[in-house]
């Protein structure tokens, strides 16, 4: 196996024997197979739109696909097993569709749109061919992943539209041209380059898609304080992503006695007004997920994963045979939780009927912490910021969205938030949040220091604020505002985030605690020399640099 696409790949470099986080040789090797697998159907899913052809199917294996294989959401070997195959007879359909309508077959295609396989032993056989070292020319390499990696969070954004039932063909059309375009050997690294920026323009639509699906479907987030303490009922704790899954466990849950409250990235589920109404949605238990090995020993419930960010339980935890998943995620032992029924809902009932025999959570913590800060809340609150500004009251927006992780290199980001002066604010989104959110960092005016948005997705909102504020303040360059980008990333969602700002222009951007291990020296330094990206240092040497900025 060769592995580099997460922050904590081994040595800084890649993960070889193990994944560290989690995954098995025989699992990642898969994963290989199946992205493999999707580049195929991607090829003849492109050449037959030139003949009309639309493949609905297509479109979901692949955003599906591309979502399994970001780190931390599956590790099921069997449900990739199946959805190579799957794959694999619908990459057949596509070409026979291709050819009936008049398309040609070239003498030379890519092996992902040819090769066969139909048992375990033959995808064996492939997959430890067709990984990331498959391409051979390191800056290459280096680009195509970049892509792919940007692809996947950029699935993931369009697979939870698509379960509110927004849809934008473009999308698909894009991921799987991106996908072909990856097995293009006479693509220039300038042409790969500007795939890199043409992804990031995808991700900012997938994102403001997604923005639309969730307001639109639950209302605009409001400021809210959440509780971070516990009732004394039994619960369910529901992690990942999804808020399509968190409004069926909500509707199935009232009225049964058991209490319902979000962990993780699942945090801002409480802002959304349609999910205020449920008496039995307690707030939010724990923090990053990370963590969660300790937190949801003590939970005592059973524990939902919607999306990514599962860490494999010890055997002997007490909450291992209470672990459920749905969606892209998976783990073997662990109930699966499948497709929506008729109704279009999905049958909780395992989840809610081995809660009501568990204990009532234990409290880890007490109190509230605020939320909601999304664009909606904060143009609102615009006319207070702008004056703000003008009088110094506010002298910098720090955004520092993205990812938390293990590493004890992250508590820079908790140091840094502890001294940054009084007169700045933080903009965050996504689990980074977990280092700083619970630190008494007080108000500005009335405005707290920190404003936080939602899940990473909602990076989104960011872009939106800082756009309208250089409307305001009438500037001609998003980077003349007193904003500083100080990042964390982990996995592929805060890659899709990063090109999205790359495309709209945002610079000098620090990226943190390590640039990412598939970035080439070559690669590194274009995004160095065009974009000013750069890593962090020690939080008080950083903070003399942005202030002085």
């Amino acid at each position: 196996m060769f592995c580099y696409q997460c922050q904590e790949t081994a040595k800084g470099t890649g993960c070889t024997i193990a994944g560290l986080c989690g995954k098995k040789e025989d699992l990642a090797n898969m994963q290989d197979l199946l992205i493999f697998v999707l580049k195929g159907i991607s090829i003849y899913a492109t050449k037959a739109r030139e003949f009309g052809i639309e493949n609905e199917k297509a479109n979901k294996l692949v955003f599906d696909g591309l979502f399994m294989t970001i780190t931390n959401a599956n590790f099921d070997k069997e449900r990739f097993i199946a959805i190579i195959k799957e794959g694999l007879v619908l990459r057949e359909e596509l070409k026979a569709s291709y050819v009936k309508a008049g398309g040609q077959i070239p003498e030379t295609i890519h092996d992902s749109a040819v090769w066969t396989g139909n048992t375990v032993e033959e995808f064996e056989a492939k997959n430890k061919s067709v990984g990331v070292l498959a391409t051979q020319d390191e800056d290459v390499r280096s680009l195509r992943e970049l892509v792919i990696y940007g692809l996947k969070g950029l699935a993931a954004y369009a697979e939870h539209a698509f379960n509110l039932k927004h849809e934008e063909n473009s999308l698909y059309v894009f991921m799987q041209k991106a996908l072909a375009d990856t097995t293009n050997d006479n693509l220039s690294v300038d042409q790969l380059i500007a795939l890199v920026l043409e992804t990031g323009k995808y991700g900012v639509d997938a994102m403001a898609l997604l923005d639309k699906a969730n307001t639109t479907t639950y209302g605009n987030p409001e400021i809210t304080k959440v509780n971070i303490g516990v009732s004394n009922k039994p619960g369910i704790l529901i992690s990942g992503h999804d808020l399509k899954d968190m409004e069926d466990l909500l509707i199935q849950t009232e009225g049964t006695g058991v209490d319902v409250y979000t962990h993780g990235e699942m945090l801002p589920a409480n802002y959304y007004p349609a999910f205020k109404k449920y008496t039995h949605f307690i707030g939010n238990y724990g923090n990053a997920w990370w963590q969660q090995k300790e937190e949801f020993e003590s939970f005592n419930g059973p524990i939902l994963f919607t999306t990514n960010c599962i860490v494999p339980p010890r055997k002997d935890a007490k909450y291992a045979n209470k672990v459920f998943t749905t969606g892209a995620s998976g783990f073997p032992g662990s109930v699966h939780i499948t497709e929506r029924n008729a109704d279009g809902r999905k049958d909780f009932s395992p989840i809610i009927e081995l809660a009501k025999t568990c204990d009532a959570p234990i409290e880890i913590e007490k109190g509230e912490i605020v939320g909601g800060f999304a664009h909606d809340q904060v143009f609102k609150l615009a006319d207070k910021v702008v004056d703000a500004v003008k009088t110094g009251a506010i002298q910098k927006f720090f955004v520092m969205a993205g990812c938390d992780g293990r590493s004890k290199s992250r508590n820079y980001y908790t140091e840094f938030a502890k001294l940054l002066p009084k007169d700045t604010v933080i903009l965050t989104a996504g689990c980074a949040k977990f280092r700083y959110n619970k630190l008494q960092l007080g108000d500005i005016n009335g405005i707290p220091r920190v404003l936080d948005a939602g899940q990473c997705n909602d990076s989104y909102s960011l872009v939106v604020i800082a756009l309208k504020l250089k409307e305001i303040f009438e500037l001609g360059n998003i980077n003349d505002l007193p904003i500083v980008y100080n990042i964390a990333w982990y996995e592929q969602k805060a890659v899709i985030v990063l090109l999205a700002l790359l495309y709209l222009g945002v610079k000098d951007i620090h990226l943190g605690p390590t640039l990412p291990a598939f970035l080439s020296p070559n690669v590194a330094k274009v995004l160095i020399e065009n974009f000013g990206i750069a890593g962090i240092g020690s939080a008080e040497d950083d903070l003399k640099l942005f202030m002085n900025s």
